[in-house]
């Protein structure tokens, strides 16, 4: 088997894989279903999917729920449908079973803004630094972490060190303010950033509040700065879900990857949500174009072909787990 995302990349396009025909008249919900049982395995979806791959997916979550699922599994295949750097994070956690994911190229703007290489180079300017690493980043870069961080459980994370520790926080610069501006650090921010929480436009989305006085904003903490002063709550994902629950409010201006509005909707039925616009004219919302790249058609093949699978190294595996365990400790 490769043992590197572009390799199995190469093997899979040279190979066909995503060009194989499916039975006319197949019913890919119900085969989808009977796979699952067929193989004992268990679909893990992020809220950023599509509306129907979240609807079969057997647990829909944030990073750190998915990363806690994915730990507990009793499943004997675990297929993550998400982006690279989650499946790889499974695997990590759970290295006996057998992971994977519709389609590799589904990978992140934020991790991809931390080549391991830079990191290390980065990392050596501060050696008396302890390193918390945003769980969206890649394997190799998470053997350089002592402990992982999602934004569900940053502020917790980083209050587990004493209040005179060095720290470098890496890769999502936003994040890493925010949580300096909560807790008073001075953490080291590397220079990395999500393209689609980067992209919100402050001034649509004063454009869309002043259109619905009534409505709440809330943002993810991932979003810059300015967008971050005008929301009335910051979290992660599912923060932001559980707020639309047990706010008073009937309508949301959404800053975040559109697809939790589906969750919001089916918690929520009665309540609006906007979705934040971005600084591209011709867009209303603001997608994840890795996370649109799972479909129903590949979620039917990687099921049926057991591929692309997730493989790393013994080594990784070892080095990158003992930093996750840690968040999950204190989690």
């Amino acid at each position: 088997m490769a043992n590197n995302k572009e390799e199995i990349t190469t093997i899979l396009e040279r190979d066909g894989y995503l060009d194989q025909e499916i039975p006319k008249g197949t019913n890919l919900v119900e085969e989808i279903k009977r796979m699952k049982k067929e193989k004992n395995a268990v679909i893990l979806g992020h809220y950023y999917i599509e509306a129907e791959l979240q609807d079969i997916s057997d647990f829909v979550g944030d990073s750190l729920a998915l990363a806690q699922e994915a730990e507990r599994t009793s499943a004997d295949l675990i297929v993550f449908v998400g982006v690279h750097f989650m499946a790889e994070t499974a695997k990590i956690i759970n290295p006996s079973k057998k992971v994977i994911l519709p389609d590799l190229k589904a990978g992140c703007s934020l991790a991809e803004s931390a080549p391991i290489d830079k990191f290390r180079e980065f990392k050596a300017q501060y050696p008396d630094h302890k390193v918390i690493s945003y769980i969206n980043c890649t394997a190799d870069l998470k053997t350089e972490t002592d402990i992982v961080c999602t934004s569900s459980n940053a502020v917790k994370i980083v209050n587990s060190f004493p209040d005179d520790a060095k720290l470098i926080f890496g890769p999502d610069k936003n994040l890493g303010n925010y949580i300096n501006s909560l807790t008073g650090r001075s953490m080291v921010l590397w220079d990395g950033a999500c393209m689609v929480h980067e992209e919100f436009s402050v001034e649509k989305i004063v454009d869309l509040m002043d259109q619905h006085p009534d409505a709440e904003m809330i943002a993810h903490p991932e979003c810059e700065k300015p967008v971050l002063i005008l929301a009335k709550h910051i979290g992660s994902t599912s923060s932001l879900l559980s707020y639309v629950q047990t706010s008073s409010a009937k309508k949301f201006i959404v800053a975040t990857e559109s697809g939790i509005l589906h969750q919001m909707k089916k918690a929520c039925p009665d309540k609006i949500f906007i979705p934040a616009p971005a600084n591209d004219s011709t867009c209303a919302c603001n997608d994840c174009s890795y996370m649109k790249l799972n479909s129903m058609r590949k979620l039917y093949l990687c099921m049926k072909n057991e591929l692309p699978e997730i493989t790393l190294s013994p080594e990784v595996i070892e080095k990158a787990r003992k930093p996750i365990e840690r968040m999950l400790k204190i989690s």
